[in-house]
C-alpha cells in the first residue's frame, strides 16, 4: 500500500498536515501527531502493515501490540478518507 500521490504532506513546527490535490473525493485538512506523521511518512514508498510496525518498533519503546494497534488505527482513518492506494 502507498499514500495516494494527491495527498501532499507538510511537516512545521513539529506537527504534519496533509491535504489533498483532488477535492472530489476528500476536501480537507489532516493534521497528524508524532506517530501518524510516521505512519504517513512509510506510506510515501510502497510499504504494508508489518513493515510499518517494525520500523516503529525499532523507532520507539512501546510494546508491540500497542504499535500495531495506533497502526492500524491510523491505516484505517487514512483508508476512510481515500488517501491509499492498496
Amino acid at each position: 500500500m502507498k499514500l495516494k500521490q494527491e495527498f501532499i504532506t507538510h511537516e512545521s513546527n513539529g506537527e504534519q498536515v496533509m491535504v489533498s490535490t483532488d477535492t472530489s473525493h476528500f476536501s480537507g485538512l489532516v493534521r497528524s501527531n508524532g506517530t501518524a506523521a510516521f505512519i504517513v511518512n512509510c506510506l510515501k514508498s510502497e510499504t504494508t502493515v508489518e513493515q510499518i510496525v517494525d520500523r516503529m518498533a525499532a523507532e520507539y519503546d512501546a510494546p508491540r501490540d500497542v504499535i500495531a494497534s495506533d497502526v492500524a488505527k491510523i491505516i484505517e482513518k487514512l483508508k476512510g478518507i481515500g488517501a491509499i492506494d492498496g
